[in-house]
């Protein structure tokens, strides 16, 4: 398993409830939508995921990854394996160019000279951005900036891929051609994001999360079609699958809701 998380809570430093015993399990090679309304402990859930929020570390852990708890004697090799894209992109980029951004990850792992050169290269043209190494990362478009961040993720040969609202603020084309990147990658995603056509196109198993809790799980196509549950949890059917005919019965969405 990629994560086993069991029976996760947290609440925020002013005592602000942010997590309830959220329970899950994400396969090896899975592409996994999170879902709900804002507020709903996405982010929060995502940053325990790679250790960002020290409440997730320790023997006893909540939080597994690929069969090891999170500890602080681990926690380089956890962020190495678990690359997280922040929603906003400028909270990611801090260097003067795209090359010196792409590299800082490599760089801290030892990477140096022609190897370091060529890492860099390849994670950039993995996402269409071959040249741009001299490029200032702040004039760049959101799109742009939110590739050299995957970049970055990329060039560190993670295992697993957290992507925070990733489409937003991107136009049809920055959407479509991140679709396209996404879909290319082999490796485990957790996609959070309100963009809901996005996840029914490439996501086969969605988490909706509300109100720090996880309130049902399963097939994407199945939980995005029940209307019921969707309005209930402050969400809607994607254009693609409203109206799909997808029955509320014995062995519909409705019935994966966790109680």
């Amino acid at each position: 398993m990629a994560f086993e998380v069991n029976e996760l809570s947290f609440a925020y430093a002013n005592g602000a409830p942010a997590l309830g015993g959220v329970t899950f399990t994400v396969a090896d090679g899975e592409r996994i939508g999170l879902i709900g309304p804002n507020g709903a402990g996405k982010s929060t859930l995502l940053m325990h995921l790679n250790g960002l929020l020290p409440e997730s570390i320790g023997s006893q852990s909540p939080v597994r990854v690929f069969g090891e708890a999170i500890r602080r004697d681990n926690l380089g090799l956890v962020r190495r394996e678990v690359g997280l894209l922040f929603q906003n992109p400028d909270d990611q980029l801090f260097c003067p160019t795209v090359f010196e951004d792409v590299a800082f990850g490599p760089e801290q792992q030892g990477e140096s000279g022609a190897a370091l050169e060529t890492i860099v290269a390849t994670a950039l043209e993995q996402v269409d951005l071959a040249g741009f190494e001299n490029r200032s990362p702040h004039h760049l478009s959101h799109g742009e900036k939110r590739r050299v961040c995957i970049a970055g993720l990329l060039a560190c040969s993670p295992r697993v891929l957290l992507l925070d609202e990733p489409t937003s603020d991107l136009d049809p084309r920055g959407r479509r051609e991140l679709k396209s990147l996404l879909k290319q990658l082999g490796v485990t995603q957790i996609i959070a994001s309100h963009d809901l056509e996005m996840i029914a196109e490439l996501c086969g198993r969605v988490l909706v999360l509300d109100q720090g809790r996880l309130v049902a799980e399963g097939p994407t196509h199945e939980l995005l079609s029940d209307e019921p549950l969707m309005l209930a949890h402050g969400l809607e059917c994607p254009h693609g699958l409203a109206g799909s005919g997808i029955a509320v019965g014995p062995t519909s969405a409705a019935d994966r809701v966790k109680r």
